[in-house]
């Protein structure tokens, strides 16, 4: 129907759907170190929010042929400024399968090293946080009632708080 340089939109008989161009997939980075876990806020044009997230990138959009997990390694640096030694894969998911083909894979970063501030490439503006695993329903609670859409995949690290309300 429709194809621009990172999206599609694709019809198949009745239904209507959106995916990535090119076979590009996407890695969304767990970075749980010494009890924190790094999450990353920023603009999201399609909400005109701010977004609280897990560090996550594009794999294959600037280097085809590039693994899950380089690409990881790579975004995670860049987006938060954390190295890892090791990263692991923990599985594909998809996010929204009723509307967008696209899914995505979960890795889990180990051996996190600070070597920059992070903040995402020019223009981004990506903000770093290192939360405490233990304060990370109060910190969502708080960001949420600042105003700040909250990503579906931050349920990786509320799921066992909201499964006792």
């Amino acid at each position: 129907m429709w194809a621009g340089k990172y999206i599609v939109a694709k019809r198949r008989g009745p239904w209507e759907y959106v995916g990535r161009a090119r076979n590009i997939g996407a890695a969304v980075i767990l970075a749980i170190e010494d009890g924190h876990v790094l999450l990353v806020e920023q603009w999201r044009v399609p909400l005109q929010r701010q977004c609280l997230e897990l560090p996550a990138g594009l794999v294959g959009d600037e280097t085809a042929g590039e693994d899950i997990v380089t690409s990881a390694a790579r975004e995670l640096e860049e987006e938060t400024g954390w190295r890892p030694d090791r990263i692991d894969v923990i599985g594909e998911f998809a996010s929204s399968p009723g509307m967008v083909s696209e899914t995505f894979t979960l890795v889990r970063a180990h051996g996190l090293t600070k070597v920059h501030d992070g903040g995402g490439v020019e223009g981004e503006n990506i903000v770093v946080h290192r939360v405490p695993v233990g304060d990370i329903a109060r910190f969502v609670a708080d960001k949420r009632a600042d105003g700040c859409l909250i990503d579906v995949k931050i349920l990786t690290l509320l799921g066992s708080s909201i499964l006792e309300q």
